[in-house]
């Protein structure tokens, strides 16, 4: 949910344009999925309103949490090619990507990061790797901090421990909570036309590949406006950074840089070791020539780096 932009320079306009889009109600959404079938998967036998988890594979298990307004299809292709040796758990949150949602304007992020802790213990699930994309980073990240016993390991994608530090070392939950309001009302207020441009708009700085960009959009329509508005607002406020230093489960950064109207690499550096500073042994890792959705801007690279992770 982080997005880019040619206007301006540097990780400051990355924000500034971030802010344009959510305040249009700009999604990110999920990875184009190419004209391939799905396979069939097993669907966990957890019942919850608030996700779904289908299940590949049999090994270690790994699971894979997408992010904002996103699809599990955003995970598919990486968890097609990891089920030959794990057992891979795709989410799909609620109100994302046509998924039911049954909560109004209700809270989003925490009682979804509950469920989450609810499943691993149901499933029986021994510390599992957990993998999140933007918004799915900070849940990963979140749930972590709240259920240490119950996670391996984390790999957070392009994502931050407070989303609103891209506009700025001085920004607080308070000081955010105001553009979050607006940047929710945008999201409930836009027509169907005008919400499908900016959706289009916002797309350009979210993927590097044009068929990944018209996937996103329409994963972002087939959302709920009022799952959107309540994550939004909640993803905007949440601010995971103080419970860093108390942390001991082993955490991955993964980070994008794309100097063609992205984010230049030494300011995106400045940027991930600024808000990963409190984190004891996190490892920050760039991926040049990637927008926001690494694993289909930089596939080889990216799944050569959760290998590597997966390893450690």
């Amino acid at each position: 949910m982080m997005f880019m932009s040619r206007h301006g320079g540097g990780l400051r306009l990355r924000a500034f344009a971030i802010a344009s889009a959510v305040v249009l109600g700009v999604g990110a959404v999920a990875f184009a999925v190419r004209a391939e079938p799905v396979p069939a998967v097993a669907q966990a036998s957890f019942v919850s309103d608030r996700l779904s988890v289908e299940v590949v594979g049999s090994g270690p298990d790994v699971v894979l949490i997408p992010g904002f307004a996103s699809s599990r299809e955003v995970w598919r292709a990486e968890a097609n090619r990891l089920k030959a040796t794990h057992r891979v758990h795709l989410v799909q949150l609620a109100g994302f990507a046509g998924e039911p949602w049954a909560y109004g304007d209700g809270p989003f992020v925490q009682p979804m990061a509950d469920e989450l802790a609810r499943y691993v213990r149901e499933a029986g699930l021994e510390r599992p790797t957990i993998v999140g994309h933007s918004m799915g980073g900070m849940t990963a990240v979140l749930l972590a901090q709240r259920h240490p016993e119950l996670v391996g390991r984390v790999m957070s994608v392009d994502s931050l421990p407070f989303f609103s530090a891209l506009f700025g070392p001085q920004v607080t939950a308070d000081t955010a909570r105001p553009f979050a309001d607006q940047a929710a009302a945008g999201m409930l207020a836009a027509d169907e036309a005008s919400f499908r441009t900016q959706q289009g708009q916002g797309a350009i700085g979210l993927a590097r590949d044009p068929a990944t960009r018209a996937a996103m959009v329409e994963w972002s329509m087939a959302s709920d406006r009022r799952a959107l508005a309540s994550a939004i607002r909640e993803v905007m406020t949440t601010d995971l950074r103080p419970g860093l230093a108390a942390m001991t489960t082993p955490v991955w950064a993964i980070y994008a840089s794309d100097a063609d109207g992205g984010a230049p690499a030494a300011m995106a550096d400045a940027l991930w070791s600024r808000e990963y500073a409190a984190l004891p042994g996190v490892r920050l890792i760039r991926v040049d020539d990637s927008r926001h959705f690494i694993m289909a801007d930089q596939p080889a690279r990216f799944a050569a780096i959760v290998d590597q992770f997966l390893a450690d």
